[in-house]
């Protein structure tokens, strides 16, 4: 609690100071931020990787960490006074588990690592569902899984962009809705499974890529 309160000043200063949140997010940041975020950890297997892309203001990367200390997590973020927040604000928690921070974009991070980043990659309102797969899927490991916060109309962007998510990789999406017990609505995270490689035309199958780790 003692992290997350920091974090959320951090946010409520830096973050409005900077761009990242705007002045009326304030009032609700633990609501529709923090707590809209720390429930995802729901899904999250124990001692995984996570790797969130287009972390933003650390939305839900540093959350995760702060909630649940068993993982390693990777911040991903292009723009340069965004990496640098997320940056400062690893510092200033001395957060317990490695955190690592890349300036960058996924589609660069999936040329240098073509076997998957993390079993686990989170995204929050960073872009439709079809090229959220195509930027994220990738970067999952073979069998690992994206879980993309979403809003109310997640089963009609599943159904509209169900064809795309299928030609980038993923399963049949899956909506989950996670802290119930706590939020209300609760939260919603498209839930994406990545498929096995398919075998080359030609050959026996081959040998699967190999999973690049971080942290």
């Amino acid at each position: 609690m003692e992290l997350a309160t920091r974090y959320a000043e951090l946010l409520a200063t830096d973050g409005v100071l900077r761009g990242l949140i705007g002045p009326r997010e304030v009032p609700r940041i633990w609501e529709r931020h923090l707590l809209n975020c720390a429930v995802l950890a729901e899904l999250i297997p124990i001692g995984t990787t996570v790797l969130d892309v287009g972390s933003g203001a650390g939305l839900p990367g540093i959350v995760l960490a702060i909630a649940r200390p068993d993982l390693t997590v990777v911040l991903l973020e292009p723009m340069a006074r965004r990496s640098a927040f997320l940056l400062e604000a690893v510092n200033d928690l001395d957060l317990a588990q490695p955190v690592e921070v890349i300036r960058g974009r996924a589609q660069e991070l999936q040329r240098s690592s073509a076997g998957g980043v993390a079993p686990i990659v989170t995204a929050r309102a960073l872009a439709p569902l079809d090229r959220l797969a195509t930027w994220c899927l990738p970067l999952a490991s073979p069998g690992g899984r994206l879980l993309a916060m979403k809003g109310s109309s997640a089963g009609a962007e599943i159904e509209k962009y169900a064809a795309a998510v299928h030609r980038a990789g993923g399963a049949v999406p899956v909506v989950r809705h996670c802290g119930e017990r706590w939020l209300d609505p609760p939260t919603t995270v498209v839930e994406i499974a990545r498929l096995p490689e398919r075998p080359r035309p030609g050959t026996r199958g081959g040998a699967g890529p190999r999973s690049v780790k971080h942290g």
